[in-house]
């Protein structure tokens, strides 16, 4: 529980970050990091419409860059997305200045390949119109709209996580100052350890998920060589849809 779940110390040290939404809701907000790539991404797009499921997507920008064409069937299927970094990168491994220039770099890739998106980055309209409840639009050709909110706010994404979970102080201050939503989970099913077999990773989701969590899943060939996310999200769906849970994106 020590990892699958964040304990108090945690949350002190980044408390204007969102763990859990909404406690009295029965809806849980599905994430899926590190990716797209195209041997796991599809396969994960196709699956939540399956259940009819929408998640958020946080990104690597790398991989945007590398797969486009992967980054755009998330915005076109009506996923929201947000800024895992340019590179992955640890906390230790940049100072702040350039933390910030890989997280802002990674900005400038998924504006750049949004669908009908300009490549200038100054282009980007900052004035966001609401498109019809539950549906999603790309506004003016720029900015994915996903039952009124938007991923791309302001010429950069609304939405941080950083990998592996840590931030430095000043990492967490920059990104705060930037205006940036630093999104964590409530509950992580370690789909990426090779010391978990799937049905593990599913007892996982099993045991922790509750009303207003947030779920994180990894789109990446950790989770996908050993099995693990196969296994735990098709019967995962399955579980909390029959639970009566509502997928809800961020």
């Amino acid at each position: 529980m020590l990892i699958e779940q964040p304990n108090i110390l945690l949350k002190k040290i980044y408390p204007s970050a969102l763990w859990r939404m909404n406690p009295e809701e029965k809806a849980i907000y599905l994430t899926f990091d590190d990716g797209p790539i195209p041997e796991v991404t599809p396969w994960v797009l196709d699956k939540l419409d399956q259940f009819g499921a929408k998640a958020t997507f946080f990104m690597v920008g790398d991989n945007v860059r590398k797969h486009p064409d992967i980054f755009r069937m998330v915005v076109e299927r009506g996923h929201g997305f947000g800024n895992h970094t340019m590179h992955h990168i640890k906390f230790f491994d940049r100072n702040s200045l350039r933390y910030m220039d890989d997280v802002r770099e990674a900005d400038k890739v998924f504006i750049d390949n949004l669908p009908h998106s300009p490549l200038n980055i100054d282009h980007l309209l900052l004035t966001i119109e609401q498109p019809s409840k539950g549906q999603s639009s790309i506004v003016n050709g720029q900015s994915p709209m996903v039952n009124g909110q938007s991923s791309i706010v302001n010429g950069q994404c609304r939405l941080f996580r950083p990998p592996h979970g840590f931030m430095n102080h000043y990492q967490y201050k920059k990104l705060q100052w930037a205006g940036y939503k630093i999104v964590m989970w409530d509950l992580v099913t370690r789909d990426y350890s090779n010391k978990l077999t799937p049905p593990q990773v599913l007892s996982n989701v099993l045991r922790y998920t509750r009303n207003g969590s947030i779920i994180t899943f990894h789109d990446s060939l950790k989770s996908w060589n050993g099995g693990n996310l196969q296994y735990a999200l098709s019967h995962a769906l399955w579980f909390l849809k029959e639970e009566g849970y509502q997928f809800k994106l961020l």
